[in-house]
C-alpha cells in the first residue's frame, strides 16, 4: 500500500532478504532553537541474501538530497516516493547505503518533537519512534525484526546536553557542540532515542554488592520543573525494580546505563527506549497529589524498566505479538510493587483490579474486541491496537497463567526465554515453549482458549443449603456471552484458576472477614462442582475469583449481594472491596444495576473506603454514570445528591489528607448551583477556607475551569490565572478553560483551532478538546455532530496518526446519547468511507452511545 503504511507480508519478505548490521546516523540539530528542518545523514550496512535483489528503506522527510548504494549515486528524486526509497541491484552479501535528507521537527509527539518552554524560551527535543517513526529522523528498515547497532553523532547548540541509548560522551568541537556516541547493542529501530536541550540532570547509580554490578542512573527534566523533581523517590523505585527484576529474570540489566527523561507534550505515559526512557513530565508533580498518583508513577517507572528485558533485550518479531511486550511489562510492574521488599504499594493488585481490569473489561465488550494475540496485517492495524486488551487483558491473563503453572515455574521459564533469545526476536510459541519446559503443562489448549479468542466469561455461584444453612451443593456456572455485534470470532468457555472466598461479619469489629478460601480449576464447561464447600455453613458473602486470579466478570448470588450492598465498605481487605466495587460498576454499565442504585451503593460505602485510588475511581465512575447512564429525567436530582455529598465529604475529611484533596476535585467537577459555585470562587479568592486544603496551582485551575464552563468566568479571569502560572502547563489549562466556556463563540473558536487549523501542538490540541466537550452543554454542542462527520475523513487523511486519533475520538458526539447519534454514525459507517483504523475508532465510540442508551433505559 502506498503512503506511510507497511504490511506484514512486505516486512516478512524484507526480513528474508536482509540482515542489517549497523547504522551510523549524523544529525545536525544546531538550528533547533529556530525549528524548521535539520540535516540527517544515514549510513546503513546490511547483507542481502540475493544478488540483484530489490527492496526499500523507509524515510519520512521533506527532501532527500543523496542516495548512494555501494558507492553508486542514485537518482534520489526518482527513487523517493511516499515514505520509501526504492533500492535495486543489491550485492549478494555486504551492502552499504548512504542517505542524505532534510528531516522535519514535529509538534505532534511523533519523530523528533520540538517544544519551546514559555518560561525560559529554550527549545527542548526528544524522539518518539514507536511504532514506525524512526523513519522521520533517519532512513531505516522500519520493522522490529531487523535489529542492528546504532551509532549516533549529533551537532547541537552550545550549552545543550544530548542523551541517547549509549552513555553520554564528553562533547567535542570548538564550542563543545558535537556529541559522538558509542554504538548500541543490537536493538530494533523503534527503541532508539535522542533527547537534546538544556535539560536539568540528577545523577546516581544502582549498585549490586553481590555481583559488583554498577549501573549509572540519570533523571532529566526541564529547568523550569527542577524545583518539583523528587529525584530521590524516583531513584528509590528504580533501584527496587532493578533488584526484583534481576532476581526474577536471572539476567543482568543488558545496557550500559539507565536514564529516565521527563519530557514535555508526550503522547503516552512513557516509552521504553533502551537505556533512555522518556516519560511524560506531568509525572513531575507541581502541586499536591494523592498517593494514588505516586503509585501510578511508580508503576510507569517499573513498567518501562521491565521492558528493558521484555521488549528491548528480546523483541517480538512482528506487531501481532505486541502483547508479549506490553502485557508482560504491565504484569511485572504490578507484581514488583506487590512483592518487592520495601515497596510502598504492596496493595498494587487492588489497583490492578480497580483500574487495569476495568479497562480490559470495557475494551473487551466493544465491537473492536480481538484476541490478545491480535491479527496485525499492517502498521495501520497496530497503531490503534495499543488498547485495553493488549495491555490490561493480556496482563490479567498472564496473572492467570502464573496461578495456573506456578510462580516459580513461570519465572524459570522466563529466565530460559531471556537466555535463549537475548538480543533476538521471538514469537508467542517461543515463550510458551519455555514455560511448558519448566511447568510440565501443555499450554497449547490454554493458549488457544485465552490468547487466540476474544470476549469475557461470566462466573456465577450456584448454592443450595439445608434448613440449617449448611451448603448441600455448590457449583460455579460459567457463561460465554455473545461477542458484541460487529466483532469477529465467537465466544468461548475457558479454563479458569480461581479462588473462592467465604466472608462473615465479625461481631467485634463490624468487618467482613474471610474465614476460608478454596482454590480450584474451573473447567471450560458451563458448570464446575466444588465439593470442598459441601458441608460447610453458608457464609454471609461468597466471593468468586477472590484474590483476582482470573480474568472474568463475577456476579454475586442474591444473598451475598444483599450483604455487600449494605456492607461493601466493611471488607477488612482492600482487594475484595475493589472486586465488589468493580462488579457493581460492571453491572451498571451492563444495565443490570440502575445508575440511581449505583449512586446509592457508592454513597453508602465510600466513606469507609480507605484506598485512595479506589475512591478516585469511584468519583470518576459516578460522574460518568450520572452524565451518560442516568435517565435524563433523573440526572439533575442525582447530580444534586452527588455534589452535595462531595461537599460534605470535603468538609469532614481529615485536614490535609489525600481524601480531602480528592473530594475537592470531585466537588469542583460537578458544582453547579449558585451556592456551590460561590464555594469554588471563595476558595479561589481566599474568602472561604477548608482547614488543611491547599488551594495550589493545579487545584486552582480545576476550580477556574469549572467556573469557566458554567459561565462564571470569562477571558479576563482565565487570562489573570494564566498570569499567575505562565508555564506550559498553565498554557494547557487556560486553553481548556477557554474552550469550556458555554457560548457559541467559544465553541466555534475551539473547533476552528483544532479542526480548521493544524498548528496546535499535540498537548494543546488535547487540552482544547477536553474543554470543548462538556456534558452539561449538550444543546450547545448539538450542531457539531453533523460537522464532525463532515470533516472526519479529511482530518484523518491530512493529519499525523496521533493528532487525527485525538480528534476522531475526542470530538465524537459521545455526550449526545440518542438514537439520532447512532443513526448518523451508522450512516457514516454505511457509506463505506475511512480506513479500517478510523472505522474501528468510530465504531468503538458508537458502542459507548449504545451502551449509555441501554443504561438509561434501566435507570428509568
Amino acid at each position: 500500500m502506498p503512503g506511510t503504511n507497511l504490511t506484514r507480508v512486505e516486512a516478512q519478505q524484507r526480513a528474508k532478504l536482509l540482515t542489517v548490521d549497523s547504522y551510523e546516523i549524523d544529525l545536525d540539530l544546531s538550528g533547533a532553537q529556530e525549528g524548521g528542518t535539520y540535516r540527517s545523514v544515514t549510513t546503513v550496512r546490511f547483507d542481502s541474501a540475493e544478488a540483484g535483489a530489490e527492496t526499500f528503506i523507509d524515510l519520512v522527510a521533506p527532501a532527500v538530497h543523496e542516495v548512494v548504494l555501494n558507492g553508486r549515486p542514485l537518482d534520489a528524486a526518482a527513487l523517493f516516493q511516499d515514505s520509501r526509497i526504492a533500492l535495486s541491484g543489491l550485492e549478494q552479501g555486504a551492502n552499504e547505503l548512504r542517505v542524505v535528507a532534510d528531516c522535519a521537527y514535529t509538534n505532534t509527539g511523533e519523530g523528533l518533537h520540538r517544544f519551546v518552554d514559555p518560561v525560559d524560551e529554550q527549545a527542548y527535543l526528544y524522539t518518539q519512534f514507536e511504532v514506525p517513526d524512526a523513519r522521520r529522523v533517519f532512513a531505516s528498515f522500519e520493522q522490529p525484526d531487523l535489529k542492528a547497532t546504532f551509532r549516533f553523532t549529533v551537532q547541537a547548540p552550545s550549552g545543550w546536553t544530548v542523551i541517547s541509548n549509549s552513555p553520554t560522551p564528553e562533547p567535542t568541537g570548538a564550542d563543545g557542540t558535537v556529541w559522538a556516541f558509542e554504538p548500541t547493542p543490537r536493538i530494533s529501530t523503534y527503541i532508539t532515542a535522542l533527547i537534546a536541550g538544556p535539560y536539568h540532570a540528577v545523577h546516581s547509580s544502582y549498585e549490586n554488592p553481590g555481583t559488583g554490578q554498577s549501573v549509572p542512573l540519570g533523571i532529566y527534566c526541564r529547568p523550569s520543573l527542577a524545583e518539583h523533581l523528587d529525584s530521590d523517590a524516583i531513584f528509590e523505585v528504580t533501584r527496587q525494580g532493578f533488584d526484583w527484576f534481576q532476581e526474577k529474570f536471572d539476567y543482568a540489566y543488558p545496557f550500559a546505563k539507565y536514564d529516565q527523561l521527563f519530557v514535555p507534550e508526550f503522547n503516552a505515559g512513557a516509552m521504553e527506549n533502551a537505556g533512555a526512557v522518556t516519560i511524560r513530565d506531568q509525572y513531575v508533580f507541581r502541586s499536591k497529589v494523592t498517593d494514588a498518583a505516586y503509585e501510578v508513577r511508580a508503576a510507569t517507572i517499573l513498567h518501562e524498566l521491565a521492558h528493558m528485558w521484555f521488549g528491548d533485550l528480546v523483541t517480538m518479531e512482528w506487531w501481532n505479538d505486541l502483547w508479549l511486550n506490553e502485557s508482560f511489562a504491565t504484569y511485572a510492574e504490578a507484581a514488583c510493587q506487590a512483592y518487592a521488599p520495601g515497596s510502598k504499594w504492596p496493595h498494587s493488585w487492588t489497583t490492578f483490579a480497580n483500574s487495569m481490569k476495568t479497562w480490559a473489561y470495557r475494551q473487551d465488550q466493544l465491537p473492536s474486541t480481538h484476541p490478545i494475540m491480535a491479527e496485525i496485517n499492517d502498521l495501520d492495524d497496530v497503531l490503534v491496537n495499543f488498547d485495553g486488551i493488549t495491555y490490561a487483558k493480556g496482563a490479567s491473563v498472564l496473572k492467570q497463567l502464573v496461578a495456573y503453572v506456578g510462580e516459580d515455574e513461570f519465572f524459570q521459564g522466563v529466565q530460559a526465554y531471556f537466555k535463549r533469545h537475548a538480543f533476538g526476536n521471538t514469537r508467542l510459541s517461543d515463550l510458551l515453549g519455555a514455560l511448558e519446559e519448566t511447568s510440565g503443562r501443555d499450554l497449547k489448549a490454554w493458549s488457544k482458549a485465552w490468547l487466540e479468542t476474544a470476549g469475557i466469561n461470566v462466573l456465577r455461584p450456584e448454592i443450595e443449603t439445608d434448613a440449617d444453612g449448611v451448603i448441600t451443593s455448590f457449583a460455579v456456572r460459567q457463561e460465554a456471552p455473545a461477542l458484541p455485534e460487529g466483532a469477529k470470532g465467537t465466544s468461548t468457555l475457558r479454563p479458569h484458576r480461581i479462588a473462592i472466598g467465604l466472608y462473615d461479619l465479625d461481631a467485634a469489629s463490624g468487618k467482613l472477614v474471610r474465614g476460608e478460601r478454596v482454590e480450584l480449576d474451573v473447567t471450560a464447561s458451563e458448570s464446575t462442582q466444588v465439593p470442598a464447600l459441601v458441608g460447610k455453613r453458608r457464609p454471609a458473602v461468597v466471593l468468586l475469583n477472590d484474590d483476582d486470579l482470573s480474568y472474568a466478570k463475577v456476579r454475586l448470588d442474591e444473598q451475598s449481594l444483599a450483604v455487600v450492598t449494605e456492607h461493601l465498605g466493611d471488607f477488612e481487605s482492600s482487594l475484595p472491596r475493589a472486586l465488589c466495587w468493580a462488579s457493581a460498576w460492571d453491572m451498571t454499565r451492563d444495565a443490570e444495576l440502575s445508575t440511581s442504585a449505583y449512586l446509592d451503593l457508592v454513597l453508602a460505602g465510600i466513606a469507609k473506603e480507605s484506598d485512595i485510588g479506589v475512591v478516585q475511581s469511584l468519583h470518576r465512575q459516578v460522574k460518568l454514570a450520572i452524565d451518560l447512564y442516568a435517565a435524563p429525567a433523573h440526572r439533575d436530582t442525582l447530580l444534586a445528591r452527588w455534589t452535595e455529598a462531595a461537599l460534605a465529604h470535603l468538609r469532614t475529611a481529615d485536614a490535609g489528607s489525600d481524601h480531602q484533596l480528592a473530594w475537592a476535585r470531585a466537588f469542583a467537577a460537578t458544582a453547579r448551583t449558585p451556592e456551590q459555585l460561590d464555594v469554588l470562587e471563595g476558595l479561589l479568592e481566599g474568602t472561604q477556607t477548608v482547614e488543611g486544603l491547599a488551594v495550589d496551582t493545579e487545584l486552582r485551575w480545576a476550580f477556574v475551569q469549572r467556573l469557566a464552563a458554567v459561565g462564571r468566568f470569562d477571558e479576563s479571569e482565565i487570562a489573570a490565572e494564566y498570569e499567575r502560572d505562565r508555564t506550559a502547563a498553565g498554557e494547557r489549562h487556560a486553553a481548556t478553560a477557554r474552550a469550556a466556556r458555554p457560548t457559541p463563540e467559544a465553541k466555534a473558536e475551539a473547533w476552528a483551532s483544532v479542526v480548521e487549523s493544524d498548528t496546535l501542538p499535540n498537548a494543546v490540541q488535547e487540552a482544547v478538546i477536553g474543554g470543548f466537550v462538556q456534558t452539561d452543554q449538550r444543546e450547545l454542542l448539538a450542531p457539531y455532530t453533523e460537522k464532525y462527520f463532515g470533516v472526519l475523513q479529511e482530518v484523518w487523511e491530512s493529519r499525523s496518526h496521533e493528532m487525527a486519533q485525538q480528534i476522531a475520538v475526542g470530538l465524537y458526539p459521545a455526550v449526545q446519547v440518542s438514537g439520532e447519534t447512532l443513526a448518523r454514525t451508522d450512516a457514516w459507517l454505511g457509506a463505506g468511507g475511512g480506513s479500517a483504523a478510523l472505522r474501528r475508532l468510530v465504531s468503538e465510540s458508537r458502542a459507548g452511545v449504545a451502551r449509555a442508551l441501554n443504561a438509561q433505559s434501566a435507570d428509568v
